[in-house]
């Protein structure tokens, strides 16, 4: 009996003993979940104070090469006001595009200006590609997603070794020469953007299916539809970044690398040596020459290419 009694005052200790634990456990909890609950309100509020989110003021007088957008009409304002929210708060890949345009837009505005083209159309190379050099699943290629046959009929040089279409100068030239074509046939710039993305032969078989000759009057599918919408938003937003809520300084902005060039007119046989007479290795070589496509160049015919070769001193030495 004596053992059974101590038993139940063991018992009786471990069952107190557990109460005033879970006691314990039960106010620390509370007091964690209201440090918590005063923690996220202070986060809250600071997140508050310092990020707004509103809707886009969108300019009154919006064009593109010197067309205006019928701002009257509140189907083309809903499509207008998406591309600015869209291309406005995707701030990572609005703050890229202008850190590249201040790179790459120096290179492309002599051309379309001796083209007689619209500055506007540099923006066209933004929507395309971001201005690099990507490749789609339909095979169109660089800045100005050059399709090969098209590439090749306006005179570049596109086959295993080379490929012009990733070289920035001559396939905004082709691109110039193509939209030039372009709008004489249809009479105007925005018809003339439209048919770059969805191609001259889409546009004119919805123009006579729709019986209208103006871009913002065809119904067109939504690729098309929203690219020159998109292009005036990234237009604006580029132009007037602080306006958007856009900080950069002068040194955020990627810049080139000045080079000079090397003229071959032989037989490669392999693209790093070459490299390595000029104190660079292979991957820089290829940053300025993008259009080497193999680490080697045949060139059976002799024909004179012109290599870029950076400046000594803005990379470090090949090893």
């Amino acid at each position: 009996m004596k053992y059974l009694k101590n038993i139940l005052a063991g018992i009786g200790f471990l069952f107190v003993m557990g109460s005033l634990i879970y006691a314990v456990q039960q106010q620390t909890e509370e007091n964690d979940e209201e440090t918590t609950i005063s923690t996220f309100s202070k986060v809250d509020k600071n997140v508050a104070d310092t990020y707004q989110i509103s809707a886009i003021d969108i300019p009154e007088n919006l064009n593109f090469a010197g067309e205006p957008a019928p701002m009257d009409d509140p189907e083309i304002m809903e499509r207008i006001d998406r591309e600015f929210l869209v291309n406005t708060y995707w701030q990572s890949n609005a703050v890229l595009l202008m850190k590249r345009a201040h790179k790459y837009f120096p290179i492309i505005e002599p051309i379309l200006a001796k083209n007689g083209i619209p500055e506007d159309f540099k923006y066209l190379a933004v929507a395309e590609s971001g201005l690099q050099n990507v490749v789609s699943p339909a095979g169109a290629t660089g800045f100005w997603q050059i399709m090969r046959a098209t590439g090749r009929e306006y005179g570049l040089e596109v086959n295993d070794n080379v490929d012009e279409r990733y070289h920035i100068e001559k396939s905004t030239q082709v691109a110039c020469e193509y939209l030039k074509r372009w709008k004489d046939k249809f009479g105007s710039w925005t018809l003339t953007a439209a048919a770059y993305n969805a191609g001259p032969g889409g546009i004119q078989k919805y123009m006579k299916i729709q019986n209208v000759d103006d871009y913002y009057d065809l119904l067109l599918g939504q690729e098309t539809g929203r690219y020159v919408f998109r292009i005036m938003a990234i237009k604006e937003i580029l132009s007037n970044p602080e306006k958007y809520g856009f900080q950069l300084e002068k040194e955020d902005y990627y810049t080139q690398v000045p080079t000079f060039t090397v003229e071959v007119d032989t037989a490669v046989t392999s693209w790093a040596e070459f490299a390595s007479l000029y104190e660079i290795n292979y991957k820089v070589l290829k940053r300025h020459n993008p259009w080497l496509r193999e680490p080697h160049l045949n060139n059976s015919s002799r024909k004179k290419y012109t290599i870029e070769i950076p400046n000594k001193g803005y990379y470090r030495e090949s090893k």
